[in-house]
């Protein structure tokens, strides 16, 4: 057989987007979820919490129906803030420090999709997030109300305007800088997010530009549906769509790979 007619298999080259895309998404997830330090930020941190403040009367709630009917909205909208925000952006940060990214810029896989991968990572850790401390609210009590498409516009919208955030911190600050402004932002925005504080609470001067904030939009929304069983909280989800808008654009235009 002359070597014109050679058929080599397998073939040469890079494998399909979407084979690659696959492949770094789980393994971003699996690089996450042994992570001990992430995996307290993400899962751990927001589960106690839960647990600790529908037990204990340290906090004063608002709204029909236990404590726990208030609390499991609000963090649920931490537990998005976690993994999307503050855990993408520290290991991202360190990863750019590490010369990671400009190693995998350089890979077959477009840097796109390499976004893309760690997206889809946020998104599995966020349903696995969900899902335990659904378990754990149902078991304190929980009656959740509303309609679930609405609350996952809630968490998807929520989800963009925080990744946003998070990949325009890690692409532009020191990863040092970044580990310590992502922690002060997550202790901060869970003070003053209305996440376990009602945003009422709050002094009149202050209380509208907290009601700005993405968490603050998040976990009013995700409140006024599963707790108050009310409609599409349009007003919520278009904080949240501004805060997408800004958020990924900016990422997208100031965001250094090394």
């Amino acid at each position: 057989m002359s070597a014109a007619t050679t058929d080599y298999s397998p073939q040469p080259g890079p494998a399909p987007v979407g084979r690659m895309l696959l492949a770094q998404t789980a393994f971003e997830t699996r690089m996450l979820l042994r992570n001990g330090e992430q995996l307290l930020l993400t899962v751990v941190i927001p589960t106690v919490l839960l647990v600790l403040f529908s037990a204990v009367d340290i906090v004063a709630v608002e709204g029909p129906g236990k404590r726990v009917d208030f609390l499991a909205p609000g963090l649920l909208a931490l537990a998005v803030m976690s993994t999307a925000f503050t855990g993408q952006a520290i290991a991202t940060g360190f990863e750019r420090r590490y010369g990671v990214l400009k190693r995998l810029g350089a890979s077959p896989l477009p840097r796109w999709a390499l976004l893309t991968a760690k997206t889809g990572c946020v998104l599995v850790t966020e349903a696995l997030q969900v899902a335990l401390l659904s378990v754990i609210a149902l078991a304190l009590g929980w009656s959740p109300h509303g309609n679930p498409l609405t609350v996952a516009a809630l968490l998807v919208l929520g989800t963009a305007a925080f990744s946003g955030l998070g990949l325009l911190m890690a692409g532009t600050l020191k990863a040092e800088a970044t580990l310590a402004g992502a922690n002060l932002v997550f202790i901060l925005l869970l003070l003053a997010g209305g996440v376990i504080v009602p945003l009422g609470r709050f002094p009149d001067a202050v209380r509208p530009v907290l009601e700005l904030l993405p968490i603050s939009a998040l976990s009013d929304g995700l409140r006024s549906v599963l707790q108050a069983g009310a409609g599409v909280p349009w007003a919520d989800l278009g904080i949240l769509a501004g805060w997408s808008v800004l958020g990924l654009a900016a990422a997208a235009r100031f965001f250094r790979w090394e």
